[in-house]
């Protein structure tokens, strides 16, 4: 009797999903593999940050492997996640990322260069967290009330820094111009270090960013965060009120980090890095260092995050509908 013959499609993902396994093995075992590690923003920001000490942890998890963290920063990300499309689909390059690049870009840009759906495949997501409204040192505000009023003191005008263009920071901006009827221009920056290091300056006197971006200066008193998105107050600074409290609701919806590789890295290999993602996550050290920086940690498998990631994109591309912006 004859077998039924597979398709030659199925055979060939197969040979090379077993061919990838059996030279990860071995390059586990020799201590040879390199994981690169793609982030979109600039070194000295949250995204860097967590990064590189989610790089350092996972060395161990991958049998010794080399972890680069490589910055490809501008344009919001898009520059990492077009080269994330370049890659193979081997298992050895991934894009750290959080919202923006991956479920805000492709809505506002007319040729982004990457389809998520498409080019890439979720490999385990890791946190959430929320954006944060920071007034600079140099202004006196010490609450958003203090804010507006400052800025209406000032003619009604003022800029409020943003680490991308057309980002979530930016309707945030124009939704809070709006509420308050004030003139509020969102600038723009190549990631939050640059605008951090404006605001520390006092060359603009707010920005918006997540807590892992403020929350050092917070701290040290350097900037004063008044106002965070999110369902509720954060643990890191509980005195800060939501937007939601303040009367600007719509906001509650939290953005979330992963990391993305390649379309067509087989499944194996996507299951076997979430894994050893959730075992680094389990550690206290990685845990509360995390934590301390203002996520919410908590491992997301790959359909996980793709749930996560696509539920976060619908409810994005109602508000950017909301604001009547058009894709540049």
């Amino acid at each position: 009797m004859t077998q039924p013959t597979l398709p030659r499609r199925t055979l060939l993902r197969a040979a090379a999903a077993t061919s990838l396994m059996l030279g990860l093995g071995r390059a586990r075992a020799q201590g040879s593999r390199t994981l690169h590690i793609l982030v979109g923003f600039p070194p000295g920001g949250g995204t860097d940050a967590i990064a590189r000490i989610l790089a350092d942890a996972l060395k161990d998890e991958l049998g010794g492997a080399t972890v680069l963290v490589e910055n490809k920063p501008g344009a919001g990300g898009q520059l990492a996640a077009q080269a994330l499309k370049a890659a193979a689909p081997d298992g050895n390059t991934l894009f750290l990322s959080h919202d923006h690049s991956i479920s805000i870009l492709p809505q506002v840009l007319k040729t982004p260069g990457f389809d998520p759906a498409r080019d890439f495949t979720p490999a385990a997501g890791f946190a959430t967290f929320v954006n944060a409204f920071a007034v600079s040192g140099g202004t006196p505000a010490r609450s958003v009330a203090d804010f507006v009023a400052w800025v209406r003191g000032q003619g009604g005008k003022g800029a409020v820094g943003v680490p991308a263009a057309a980002s979530v920071p930016e309707f945030l901006v124009k939704l809070f111009a709006a509420k308050y009827q004030i003139d509020l221009v969102a600038a723009p920056y190549r990631g939050s270090a640059p605008m951090m290091a404006d605001m520390l300056g006092n060359q603009i006197p707010a920005g918006v960013a997540s807590i892992p971006d403020f929350i050092e200066n917070h701290r040290a008193g350097k900037l004063r965060v008044v106002a965070v998105m999110g369902g509720a107050r954060q643990a890191v600074m509980p005195d800060v009120p939501t937007f939601a409290e303040l009367g600007l609701a719509g906001f509650e919806d939290v953005p979330y980090y992963g990391l993305f590789a390649p379309a067509g890295t087989p499944r194996q290999v996507l299951d076997g890095f979430s894994a050893a993602l959730a075992r680094v996550l389990a550690r206290p050290a990685v845990h509360d260092r995390l934590t301390a920086m203002g996520l919410a940690v908590g491992h997301m498998t790959p359909d996980q995050l793709g749930q996560r990631e696509r539920a976060y994109t619908a409810t994005w591309a109602r508000i950017i509908k909301t604001t009547g912006f058009v894709p540049q």
